[in-house]
């Protein structure tokens, strides 16, 4: 099958071409013409599909809630968002509700499914700082321990790609050196972290900020704390979270102009509401919850931000026309970048030969128009 446009985002520009899909990988990518094309996209963008690393839910589901049913019906109804491969994230809670829910997430992988890709599992916390909890349940916060975290991740056959911890309350940074042997990535996030200590967790293997600027000490010109040490070191990923909502415009300028087209990841960190009516409420991690006009979720009483009803596409125009990010460093943050920090770089995140044919059209207006997941058309 071969797409083609006058607009192929490759090489970090855009190109007039043609993509060859082949037993669902990228088999060539030609000049505009060469072949007879089975679908001509005009002048609409074509680009890689965008990854999702931290995401709890959407449709009235929660990765928390273990239910396989949920789990394909997200699946299946992200790719409408250009959303091709993504982390099912938890949230703090008991190990029994915990294990259930990794369980889940290994059971419908081995089962099978439509739709995203899920590339792994997202472990945000138990082992997260009270201080910064967030909308996390407190009695369920606790210190980073080994030989639980074992049970965990065999309960995930393998899955677990990401964990958000606490890492100054990590003992010896027993189980952040853990994860780097692994394979999996230690992020700082819901931490209390000061600069220093975060720039002992990044020595010690620690290599993600979870949605910067959130769940931290805000950043002060005599304890630049966590947010300052993921500017200071410029290799350090940093999630941030795209609406408008938990960052100003300016916010996400700053951050993305420190971090520049490489180390920035947008993540939507969104939760069940996603896609339910304003005013919704319903139970986030045993708290409750309430959706918001504008988009955003908050606790209920206490109004804490709980995260978000993001969308990648809405993201993406955010910070091209809102946060006046390059459109070089943004789409980056939602493909190429995202692929780095799990690992899957080879074979996700740019439209390349040899890469698995995840694809996505793009109106002029940031709608998505179709989208391809190993080089099928999703409808």
């Amino acid at each position: 099958m071969i797409l083609q446009s006058k607009r192929v985002w490759v090489l970090n520009e855009w190109m007039d071409a043609q993509v060859e899909i082949s037993d669902g990988k990228i088999a060539a990518v030609h000049p505009y013409g060469t072949y007879a094309a089975d679908r001509d996209y005009g002048d609409r963008r074509i680009v890689p599909g965008f990854i999702d690393v931290h995401t709890h839910g959407a449709y009235g589901f929660d990765t928390n809630d273990a239910d396989p049913e949920g789990l394909r019906r997200w699946a299946k109804s992200i790719v409408s968002e250009g959303i091709t491969g993504f982390l099912p994230t938890t949230i703090t809670q008991s190990e029994e509700v915990l294990t259930k829910a990794l369980k889940n997430v290994a059971n419908v992988v081995r089962e099978g499914y439509e739709g995203a890709r899920i590339l792994g599992i997202h472990f945000e916390g138990p082992y997260l700082d009270q201080k910064f909890k967030g909308a996390q349940p407190e009695q369920y916060c606790v210190s980073p321990d080994l030989e639980q975290f074992k049970r965990y991740l065999e309960a995930s056959e393998g899955l677990i790609r990401i964990v958000t911890m606490a890492c100054e309350h990590d003992e010896g940074y027993r189980l952040t050196r853990f994860l780097c042997e692994k394979g999996i990535v230690p992020s700082l996030g819901h931490s209390s972290a000061t600069f220093d200590q975060a720039v002992m967790a990044f020595a010690n293997g620690a290599r993600s900020v979870t949605h910067v600027y959130n769940g931290m000490a805000p950043y002060h010109h005599r304890e630049p704390g966590i947010v300052g040490a993921s500017f200071r070191f410029r290799n350090v990923f940093g999630e941030i979270i795209c609406d408008g909502n938990h960052s100003t415009w300016a916010a996400l300028n700053t951050f993305f102009t420190n971090k520049g087209p490489d180390y920035g990841v947008m993540i939507t960190d969104s939760l069940q509401v996603k896609g339910l009516p304003a005013g919704t409420r319903t139970l986030f991690g045993g708290n409750l919850i309430e959706l918001y006009e504008d988009g955003s979720a908050h606790l209920v009483g206490a109004g804490n931000l709980a995260g978000s009803t993001l969308k990648v596409n809405q993201g993406l125009r955010n910070l091209v026309e809102m946060a006046g990010v390059p459109w070089q460093t943004a789409i980056n943050s939602c493909t190429i970048n995202p692929a780095r920090l799990i690992g899957v770089e080879a074979s996700k995140g740019s439209i390349t030969a040899g890469k698995d044919a995840d694809i996505v059209i793009l109106g002029d207006d940031y709608n998505v128009e179709a989208v391809y997941v190993c080089g099928q058309l999703q409808e």
